[in-house]
């Protein structure tokens, strides 16, 4: 079995001009939805043999709201590849995760970590949870699937399934998209 967990970032800010998107920062909400989901991880015993993330500024400010929720260190391998990359493209980068590793993390961006969740997930499978994936994949939301093989170079498109997709605003109305 195999455990796939995909992150996007939190909400970032669009009031400070930066030159580049990469280099936008998050803004207040998304620092206490990362924490909050941090949080969420931790009092539901989630943990992670490895993790990869996009190098982008509010992926790596996410990641360090995330553990002060989570109360530990996290030690991301940061993949450019994953900077606004496509579902296939992710998909390939998970395929080449070692077989030793049981649960990872992916931490990145949309549409790409949507669209690979709808890859993933057959139609159907998970009334409720992919509906609500298909709907939106908001900033600092969790989707955990789950897939029954022994080496990460064996996923396919609809072969897993969707335990898990928890938005902030499930753990705190006030992280909601009407809150700002």
């Amino acid at each position: 079995m195999k455990t796939l967990t995909l992150l996007r970032h939190a909400k970032s800010g669009w009031d400070d001009p930066v030159a580049r998107d990469f280099d936008r920062a998050l803004n207040p909400r998304g620092k206490r939805a990362a924490a909050t989901i941090g949080h969420y991880l931790r009092d539901n015993a989630i943990e992670f043999d490895h993790i990869l993330a996009s190098p982008a500024i509010r992926v790596i400010e996410t990641l360090d709201h995330l553990a002060t929720g989570y109360g530990q260190e996290l030690a991301p391998e940061w993949e450019r590849r994953i900077y606004l990359a496509s579902a296939a493209t992710l998909l390939d980068l998970v395929n080449t995760v070692p077989a030793d590793v049981e649960r990872l993390l992916l931490v990145g961006h949309n549409p790409g970590l949507e669209d690979l969740v709808l890859m993933l997930v057959p139609e159907g499978a998970d009334p409720g949870l992919r509906d609500e994936v298909e709907i939106k994949f908001p900033t600092a939301s969790l989707a955990e699937l789950v897939f029954a093989c022994d080496d990460w170079a064996d996923l396919s498109a609809h072969r897993a399934t969707l335990t898990r997709f928890i938005r902030p605003r499930d753990l705190d109305p006030g992280l909601g998209p009407d809150t700002e």
